[in-house]
């Protein structure tokens, strides 16, 4: 399981699982508009991660960001620690 704290959106924090062929599952918002965060949890439920980053990377709410837009960084910052996992031992 993955946490990510959001920055400049109504939700605080994401929780998501990626399989080990990169498929995105079990994504949930902490806060936020729940109906609305509850659909897109279902809508990328099962998708490859890389598609999602694109279909979400840029999406803008308040503060120039989105709930959306910010599970796409989690995704990318999710991508970046898993290929390069020695930048977490420092």
């Amino acid at each position: 399981m993955q946490t990510y704290m959001t920055k400049g959106t109504c939700s605080r924090q994401i929780i998501f699982e990626v399989t080990e062929d990169n498929k995105l599952f079990g994504v949930k918002f902490i806060g936020g508009c729940s109906g609305n965060l509850q659909a897109i949890a279902r809508l990328v439920d099962g998708k490859d991660i890389d598609e999602v980053i694109s279909l979400l990377k840029g999406i803008k709410c308040r503060s120039n960001t989105s709930c959306g837009d910010q599970l796409a960084t989690a995704l990318e910052k999710y991508k970046f620690k898993k290929m390069n996992p020695d930048l977490d031992k420092k």
